[in-house]
């Protein structure tokens, strides 16, 4: 019985430390495999043989000890070592390494694995994978660019194929302007000869005059035809306007000119601002006391009264009304000119398509008082798909320091009705960044600081934060969210199942997995760019290699000497 105990024990042994060899064979091979992590045998004793369960101390005995005899050991468990291991700097960004706790999910064709290689590359889809094609999963974003994070999904990086624009939402202006010019007071007083309504008598025309009724003093046909198409193109604050287009049609009132006029001079009148003031000329006689606007006089005079400011001063002539084929022939006198401080500027912003839309401020002294400068700025664009090219208007203060107090910033919208673009597009303009201290009126100026919108972009490159967002880069200077790495923590990683490739699946005792966003939760942060390594210990590794390879053999001797002991007992029967 004895003799076949010892070599059942040492047979016992020879088992357990096959496995340990095994294990520490398989560490040393994967030394070099990312994101391995190295395992540990460890034993347990078996039941041993009882002889004698010992007995109690007695009057006149001391008591003895149990005596057992083991019967060997048993693997107790074979443990992975998920403690970090080195990280390695890469050439490609989309490697990923943790840096802390955590596994990536992977899905492939068996299901949702688990894993700390972060060997990952874009494929033929642009869809981000690792060497054995399966897809890591993250948080998506919507048509916004806004992350998803009620669901897993494919992360995908369509380099050269994601093409974006950014809307510009708000603008700033920067410059300097001369708090003591001439005050704004004056706008451009221009009056046509007095016309006719042909229908009428040849009276005076009023705005209720049809368009193909009008006719002046020197001619004796109507000046207007149906179907006959028109552009308005005279000259404000010196530079010719961008004419718009107005046809003439069977019904067209004077009126419609007049307001046609008015909204290609983008002319800012009452009815866009009440606080728009009169003109405050005493030059024309009679006196002028209408607010800005174009309508017409008792005689039948086209009257257009203009903005204050020089910057906003109109000079209209004859040939300004064309037509293909020559021009309208209406003669304007022009009675004032516009005078005033102030400046212009031209910039570009951008619809949600990206496309241009070219816009035009401008900025004029308005009034002065004790410790206040007050400026009135005019925004006006052509591209506005109504008709008025006149967008807004309104006023800012400076203090006694030529800092802006009040009005620093408003709100106007842009509409894009006639485009796929997003209509109307409210644009915040902050006037916050000029200063009110100027050397002279020549050194006043105005010109766009900043705007947040971008014409169309194709996606470029990516960064990938230590939150595990993935930033696409644009080459029109945006960035925007294309997903989120999410990261899976578990109660007790050791109960992971391995399934191959460097990939765990959620085992029986590893408890179910908590997807959450690197960071938070216990979990570590993304390092791009990098590489955890195997965490296998060479040396500690090659020192149980040694220790194993000598118990074994020393479970191999004691068979040897039971096999001796056998003999000799087989030799007694001789």
């Amino acid at each position: 019985m004895g003799l076949t105990s010892a070599l059942n024990t040492s047979l016992n042994g020879l088992s357990l430390n096959e496995s340990t060899i095994d294990v520490l064979g398989n560490n040393i091979a994967n030394a070099g495999t990312n994101g391995f992590k190295a395992s540990t045998t460890r034993f347990q004793t078996q039941l041993s043989r009882t002889l004698s369960v010992g007995s109690r101390p007695t009057a006149s005995a001391g008591g003895t000890n149990p005596r057992q005899v083991g019967l060997g050991a048993s693997v107790s468990v074979i443990s992975r070592d998920f403690t970090q291991g080195s990280i390695s700097n890469s050439t490609s960004p989309s490697d990923l390494a943790i840096q802390g706790n955590g596994f990536f999910v992977l899905n492939g064709s068996n299901g949702i694995v688990y894993s700390r290689n972060g060997n990952f590359s874009l494929n033929s889809q642009a869809a981000l994978v690792n060497d054995q094609g399966m897809f890591v999963q993250g948080y998506g974003v919507d048509n916004n660019f806004n992350l998803v994070t009620t669901q897993l999904t494919e992360l995908h990086i369509p380099l050269g194929d994601l093409h974006v624009a950014q809307q510009t939402s708000s603008l700033s202006l920067q410059g300097s302007l001369f708090p003591k010019g001439t005050l704004s007071d004056r706008g451009t007083i221009a009056t046509s000869e007095n016309l006719r309504d042909n229908a009428n008598a040849l009276a005076p025309v009023t705005g209720a005059t049809l368009l193909t009724d009008v006719r002046n003093s020197t001619t004796t046909t109507a000046l207007f035809t149906d179907g006959q198409k028109i552009n308005y193109s005279p000259l404000k604050g010196g530079r010719p306007i961008q004419p718009t287009e107005f046809e003439v049609t069977a019904t067209s009132t004077l009126q419609n000119f007049l307001d046609y006029m008015n909204d290609s001079l983008a002319i800012q009148t009452q009815a866009d601002d009440p606080t728009i003031p009169n003109d405050g000329s005493s030059t024309t006689v009679p006196p002028v006391t209408v607010a800005p606007g174009i309508t017409l006089t008792a005689g039948g005079a086209i009257q257009i009264v203009g903005n204050a400011g020089a910057v906003n001063d109109i000079d209209t002539s004859n040939g300004d009304i064309k037509t293909p084929t020559g021009s309208v022939s209406i003669t304007f006198t022009k009675n004032q000119e516009a005078v005033g401080e102030g400046t212009s500027t031209d910039f570009v912003l951008y619809d949600s398509l990206g496309q241009p839309i070219n816009v035009r401020a401008t900025a004029s002294l308005e009034s002065r008082s004790a410790g206040k400068t007050t400026y009135r700025w005019y925004v006006e664009s052509v591209e506005d798909s109504r008709s008025d090219v006149a967008i807004a208007t309104g006023t800012f203060d400076f203090n006694s320091d030529g800092v802006v107090s009040e009005g620093g910033k408003a709100t106007f919208s842009l509409h894009r009705d006639d485009t796929a673009a997003v209509s109307p597009m409210q644009v915040t303009i902050d006037f916050t960044q000029i200063s009110g201290i100027a050397n002279g009126s020549g050194s006043t100026k105005l010109n766009l600081n900043s705007q947040d919108g971008s014409p169309p972009g194709t996606l470029q490159s990516f960064v990938i934060d230590e939150s595990g967002v993935i930033n696409g880069v644009f080459d029109n200077g945006i960035i925007r969210a294309l997903g989120q790495i999410t990261l899976a923590r578990f109660s007790n990683p050791d109960g992971l199942v391995e399934d191959g490739s460097t990939t765990f699946k959620e085992g029986v005792s590893s408890g179910s997995p908590f997807y959450v966003a690197p960071s938070t939760f216990g979990v570590g942060s993304i390092r791009a760019g990098a590489i955890e390594l195997s965490n296998t210990d060479i040396g500690k590794n090659l020192v149980d290699l040694i220790v194993a390879s000598t118990n074994y053999r020393g479970n191999a001797r004691v068979i040897s000497s039971v096999q001796n002991l056998v003999d000799e007992l087989l030799q007694l029967g001789r």
